[in-house]
């Protein structure tokens, strides 16, 4: 069975956008430095991108992040989750939504979900083989999976900022309590890349 793995960039304190994110203005208001690890980062920051690339089978992604990666400005050939300098990109992309777009501009590599995570889950199971599944954002869904106790892994990006508002990972009010075990950390100057085992109850 695939390894379910929550994989999202956090600030210090907590948020995984800036204010007023949306398409066009993904990572919100002042929030591009906690991708720097991925722009401009170290050979140990593409390191770690590289396996993950190479070890995901699947992505599930919501539909706020969905709008911002197939809008203006948004991801392209060269530019996405697991994309090549060639071209090649990897891993089928499953979308929750309680609506489909009428149209993308990114083809069919996204597959839309509206019966929720679990339903999203088994579909991702069925093509990613023995490699991971990996639910990348935005905040809401990862939180989802985690809360639902369907995530094995979660690997925090912990970028160097301080955002002071934006799209939370973790709710501000009291929510449900993951049990997390500390696996791995890769510490570079652009973000600290941290990997717990979700104990399940």
């Amino acid at each position: 069975m695939s390894a379910v793995v929550v994989d999202i960039t956090m600030s210090l304190d907590g948020y995984v956008t800036g204010p007023a994110a949306g398409p066009g203005n993904g990572l919100g208001d002042g929030g591009e430095g906690l991708h720097d690890w991925v722009m401009k980062g170290s050979t140990e920051d593409r390191a770690v991108l590289e396996r993950s690339f190479e070890q995901t089978g699947a992505v599930i992604m919501g539909r706020n992040l969905f709008d911002v990666v197939d809008g203006p400005g948004g991801w392209n050939e060269e530019m996405g989750y697991g994309a090549k300098p060639d071209g090649e990109s990897q891993a089928p992309i499953f979308v929750l939504t309680h609506q489909p777009p009428a149209k993308t501009r990114l083809g069919d590599r996204f597959r839309f979900v509206t019966d929720g995570p679990e339903s999203a889950l088994a579909q991702a199971q069925e093509v990613a083989g023995s490699k991971e599944i990996v639910v990348m954002g935005g905040g809401e869904t990862c939180y989802e999976y985690l809360a639902a106790g369907l995530a094995d892994v979660l690997r925090l990006h912990v970028a160097p900022v301080v955002l002071g508002g934006g799209t939370r990972l973790f709710p501000a009010e009291p929510g449900t309590t993951v049990p997390l075990e500390f696996t791995e950390v890769v510490s570079t100057p652009g973000a600290q890349h941290l990997t717990y085992k979700v104990a399940k109850k």
